[in-house]
């Protein structure tokens, strides 16, 4: 008889609301993806070079040469206060951050090691620290702003802590770490053997001016981190599965026993498109912009909510927005979403997912990487008279 190795997990909140979406006809706020594509002259791009000679076999298993070269001079020019990183030592282009975030804890998590886990946090975490025999340790963010505790941080670490696991810009709440957090992580790991797991797939969509973006501009961080970014969140283009960690070349060199051995080399059509369009964007317009651009549809979201009821919390970052829903009903999250995609016609996230112990902070998710017209059509059906404030239920 097998025995299961998670046998608490089950199908994804993700995929359970989308498919609740579906069945329901609701517009499906809830998966983190938008419903727009990537940019033009990127999809032409993977087009061209899915037809071209010489673009149908194995890439180099750290990925090719040029997109890495690209990665490293587009990074050196976003981040001037750090070295920009070795193309060939210390960019490896791995099959999405899950991917990278897997081989990363893999190559470095032993059994009855433990790493710390800031929740709310995405729930791939936990598990992927269980499949290696790794024990999480889960510290919570204090609502409504979710910047970490750090003395309860520290608390938390112990002789066996291996890694630190963080996320910023955050999902699901949208917060960023200020240069304070950066110097307090430093501070935390100075003189221990701790390292540091930091995903940054969000990097780009910053909206307050903060200090330093990345683990890796900070110097006492840089030789103990592995920093993990997505072209699928930067480039609209979630279904390509591209992503790449950044890590000294030790740290580079243990990721790469793993990966080597899980997808060995990611698609080449779609590495050459994202070369394409690194290289053709040398004043990194489209990175630059992107903050702007979410920046915008947050602000179209919150406006049409204005006045309705929803507590919104502030979101610095991201592309999620955070709501309480107390005028509305006194149900579970759980509950209350499904009820949201059955009776409103929206499809959202119970928050309680993304804690391991299915703590309830009457907070849903909404996406908001979605077109204008999905923007307006479910802020219509959410501003609409409110359910009937219900007794407490529990799922």
């Amino acid at each position: 008889m097998l025995s299961s190795k998670l046998p608490d997990v089950g199908v994804s909140i993700f995929s359970q609301m989308t498919l609740l979406a579906q069945e329901t006809g609701a517009l499906n706020l809830a998966q983190g993806f938008p419903d727009y594509d990537p940019p033009l002259a990127l999809r032409e791009a993977l087009a061209r070079h899915a037809l071209a000679a010489g673009s149908h076999q194995y890439a180099p298993m750290p990925g090719l040469p040029r997109l890495r070269q690209a990665i490293a001079a587009q990074v050196g020019r976003l981040q001037p206060d750090a070295p920009a990183p070795d193309a060939d030592l210390e960019v490896t282009i791995t099959a999405g951050a899950t991917e990278a975030l897997y081989g990363v804890l893999a190559a470095v998590v032993r059994p009855g090691d433990e790493v710390i886990i800031l929740e709310p946090a995405y729930d791939l975490y936990g598990p992927a620290v269980r499949l290696q025999g790794g024990v999480p340790r889960y510290v919570r963010l204090p609502a409504p702003h979710f910047r970490p505790d750090w003395a309860a941080v520290r608390a938390a670490l112990s002789e066996r802590t291996r890694l630190l696991l963080i996320n910023s810009p955050h999902n699901p709440s949208g917060a960023v770490f200020s240069a304070a957090d950066w110097d307090e992580l430093a501070d935390l790991t100075a003189g221990t053997d701790i390292l540091v797991l930091s995903d940054e797939v969000y990097e780009h969509l910053v909206f307050e001016r903060v200090g330093p973006r990345s683990a890796r501009q900070h110097p006492a961080l840089r030789a103990r981190c592995f920093v993990l970014s997505s072209f699928g969140k930067t480039y609209h283009a979630t279904g390509w599965k591209v992503g790449y960690c950044l890590a000294p070349p030790a740290l580079s060199a243990e990721l790469r026993r793993v990966h080597q051995f899980v997808t060995f080399s990611v698609s080449t059509p779609t590495q050459h498109a994202l070369a394409d369009a690194l290289e053709t964007d040398p004043t990194d317009a489209h990175a630059r912009g992107l903050a702007t651009f979410y920046q915008a549809k947050r602000d179209a979201f919150t406006a049409g909510l204005a006045g309705s009821g929803w507590a919104l919390l502030p979101v610095p970052g991201g592309y999620f927005q955070l709501a309480g829903y107390a005028a509305f009903s006194q149900k579970s999250d759980r509950a209350f979403a499904e009820e949201l995609a059955r009776t409103w016609g929206v499809a959202v996230v119970p928050v309680s997912a993304f804690y391991h112990d299915g703590y309830d902070a009457g907070l849903v998710r909404f996406c908001f990487a979605k077109n204008d017209e999905t923007l307006r059509a479910a802020t219509g059906r959410l501003a609409q008279a409110p359910l009937p404030v219900a007794a407490k239920a529990s799922t």
